[in-house]
């Protein structure tokens, strides 16, 4: 059974995000999206409100689960059986990082690998940084996220909905 991680903080979740989980769960037989609980970072959502939002975006794909985790992915990922990391790639940048950590992953655990998913080139621009920069102005995010979460976002920076 192939069991990979797909990890992040998903604050918010974007629909890069659900691409690149619904795109990860055709290669791999069990897909956990982990969310990072980093208290060192300030995130707009708790980690409880972000499973949950990814709870219901991924619902309806039979072998995805959600899990938080804090430590290392390394440590997750062996506890949890994985053999396989997942990280997306939007641009160049984000490739040499990327790299760096793979890397060290598989120096601290050479049974555990990282698969790299380009971003489908229409989500290419787009981050959780971004989104939180528009809707915290008020600004309409309804092209970067599920319906489902606008009114969710705009609460936290507490805006009014734009149409």
């Amino acid at each position: 059974m192939k069991k990979a991680i797909y990890p992040g903080s998903f604050d918010p979740v974007t629909f890069g995000h659900l691409d690149m989980i619904e795109r990860s769960a055709k290669v791999v037989d069990q897909l956990i999206v982990a969310v990072l609980r980093n208290n060192a970072k300030n995130p707009l959502f708790s980690t409880e409100e972000r499973v949950s939002m990814l709870e219901e975006m991924t619902k309806n794909i039979p072998n995805v689960a959600v899990q938080s985790f804090d430590g290392l992915l390394i440590d997750y990922a062996k506890s949890v059986g994985a053999t396989i990391i997942i990280r997306g790639l939007r641009a160049v940048t984000d490739f040499e990082y990327e790299l760096q950590m793979a890397q060290t992953n598989r120096i601290v655990e050479p049974g555990v690998d990282t698969l790299f998913l380009t971003t489908s080139l229409e989500y290419a621009y787009l981050s959780s940084t971004i989104v939180k920069e528009v809707a915290s102005y008020g600004g309409d995010i309804s092209h970067f996220v599920p319906k489902q979460l606008i009114e969710l976002i705009y609460h936290k920076y507490r805006k009014e909905i734009k149409q």
